[in-house]
């Protein structure tokens, strides 16, 4: 019950940020690529998060 409580208040939250920014049109017509700019976030967190399990397992190796 509090599973299914909090997924559909992070849903609504979501919905409730992402809509208003939506309203001018949508990333299509956006001067700077946001979608190839989220994409760039995203592969460097996941790298960072790779590199920095990487780095634990080979210090506890040790």
């Amino acid at each position: 019950m509090k599973k299914i409580f909090l997924a559909i208040a992070g849903i609504a939250l979501l919905s409730s940020v992402a809509l208003p920014l939506y309203a001018q049109g949508g990333c299509v017509n956006s001067p700077e690529n946001p979608t190839a700019i989220l994409a760039v976030v995203g592969s460097a967190g996941a790298f960072f998060v790779s590199a920095r399990a990487r780095i634990k397992a080979r210090r506890s190796s040790k």
